[in-house]
């Protein structure tokens, strides 16, 4: 057979192949959620903005409803819209809907070793310790609350610095917010200056850049064919490589000076429990597991809040008749000596003017990949286990059933007819269900307390009108990334 003929054969058998599974991934469709029609290769990419998929998600939510699928290739995925179809499945059904799906990005790194990418009884564990963990830690020697007073300090310190000069506050508060989660994983602070602390605050950050723009989307969808294309996506890897290389050298120093009897920080923690255990062939606690662990919750814990943070004080600038009320609550209930926690209690126009912040800037617009742990059945649909679920974040941030006019900024939607705090359970910034985030509490004590801190000791000055101001996302995928922005901070006692 000559060459000619021999490629003919073989692009007839490819194409028979193709062919032959894309008939039987038509025949699938037919039994799952309404969606746009796949394609062969590209699925329903051909649907996507690639630089904005959350609001084509919201576009198809339109179109087809609560519950919908698309495909990342072959592969269907569904997609949950809206407050009341997340409450159905990750709420009312939770324990089916807690696996965790494939998600490239993070898992060819990790390959699930770790606390938010493993499954079944080793995701429980150490999910379970980890949350013990930081409840012995934000309650004991010392408290959450003191650790984020502490570096509430050190960041007035270095805010009093700029002298009202114009300044992006970004940086100041990812290094701030970094601090505190370190002090927990590796029992101290870093000097705002250190040179290897700069270095984690800038992987990190270029990691969520990455994983939030076009390169992100496509390595989760065509993983396999990505890792040979050159990109910013392979800047990834290196990345979770330099973050690792720090862990297991904090590792390494802990493992020197352990003290079984007396842990100094997350670490230490896990080290005691794989001693403990170290003689069972079924424990889950590895050095490979602590080291992996420990990047995904410096990861969580870092950008979450900080972006929190950033669109907190643009929103404010962006409305003075909002920022004018939150002051006055300030002073009244907290006055001139360093915000406590439970101000919060006194202080309802502050705590819904925070609450409507995190549903505004929906930080985290789709939550990461469930997967069914066992079949299951919603509404009019079965699904099988595996089944990838995609839950849409934004989706019940904006849900008209739940807010009134969502589209507004508008700190009302969490207070009653009387003025005090209302709580809305349509509010899902940390996710919800099984695979809500271990360390919300930390992160919302945060939140309230840099703020207020912020406030208590300056004014927030803006360079441009308020009408001026935009918030829309610089990156949107895994996050919404803040816009870069500028502010001046003028003491408060110096008006």
């Amino acid at each position: 057979m000559d060459f000619y003929s021999l490629s003919t054969v073989l692009l007839v058998v490819l194409i028979t192949c193709l062919l032959a599974k894309y008939i039987r991934m038509m025949l699938e469709k037919a039994k799952l959620p309404p969606g746009p029609i796949p394609l062969p290769i590209i699925g329903t990419l051909y649907k996507m903005n690639l630089n904005n998929v959350v609001h084509s998600l919201m576009e198809l939510h339109k179109t087809y409803g609560d519950i919908f699928t698309i495909y990342e290739g072959h592969r269907p995925c569904i997609v949950l819209c809206g407050y009341e179809a997340i409450k159905e499945t990750l709420i009312d059904k939770a324990e089916d809907f807690s696996g965790r799906g494939y998600y490239p990005v993070y898992h060819d790194y990790s390959k699930g070793d770790d606390l938010a990418f493993s499954n079944g009884e080793k995701w429980k564990e150490l999910r379970h310790f980890t949350q013990l963990t930081l409840t012995n830690f934000g309650m004991g020697k010392r408290s959450f609350e003191e650790r984020i007073k502490e570096e509430g300090e050190y960041l007035i310190d270095l805010l009093r610095k700029t002298n009202g000069s114009p300044i992006d506050p970004k940086h100041h508060l990812h290094c701030s917010v970094c601090n505190v989660i370190c002090s927990v994983m590796f029992g101290k602070r870093s000097d705002y200056q250190d040179e290897e602390f700069q270095n984690l605050i800038h992987w990190l950050q270029d990691s969520f850049r990455i994983m939030s723009n076009p390169w992100g989307l496509m390595y989760n969808i065509y993983p396999g064919f990505m890792k040979y294309i050159p990109g910013p996506h392979k800047q990834l890897m290196k990345n979770y490589t330099f973050i690792t290389d720090l862990i297991r050298k904090r590792v390494e120093n802990n493992i020197k000076s352990l003290d079984s009897n007396n842990p100094r920080d997350y670490i230490d923690c896990f080290l005691i429990k794989m001693k403990k255990e170290e003689k069972s062939s079924a424990t889950y606690y590895h050095h490979n597991t602590l080291v992996m662990s420990v990047m995904m919750l410096l990861f969580a814990a870092t950008e979450t809040v900080s972006n929190t943070l950033c669109y907190l004080f643009l929103l404010l600038m962006k409305h003075p008749n909002v920022a004018e009320k939150v002051y006055k609550e300030i002073d009244d209930v907290i006055g001139h000596r360093p915000p406590n926690y439970e101000d919060r209690l006194k202080m309802p126009y502050t705590e819904a003017f925070i609450h409507e912040v995190q549903r505004v800037a929906d930080v985290t617009p789709l939550a990461l990949p469930h997967e069914l742990t066992k079949n299951s059945q919603i509404r009019n649909y079965t699904f099988r286990k595996g089944t990838v679920i995609i839950p849409s974040l934004t989706s019940v941030h904006y849900d008209k059933t739940q807010f009134n006019n969502p589209t507004n900024f508008n700190p009302n939607n969490f207070l009653d007819e009387d003025g005090k705090f209302r709580k809305n359970n349509a509010l899902m910034p940390f996710s919800a269900g099984k695979r809500i985030c271990p360390g919300m509490s930390l992160a919302v004590m945060e939140i309230f307390l840099f703020a207020t801190t912020i406030l208590q000791n300056f004014t927030i000055k803006s360079l441009v009108s308020p009408e001026d101001i935009s918030i829309d996302p610089v990156g949107v995928g895994l996050a919404h990334i803040p816009p870069n922005y500028e502010f001046c901070l003028l003491p408060r006692s110096q008006e």
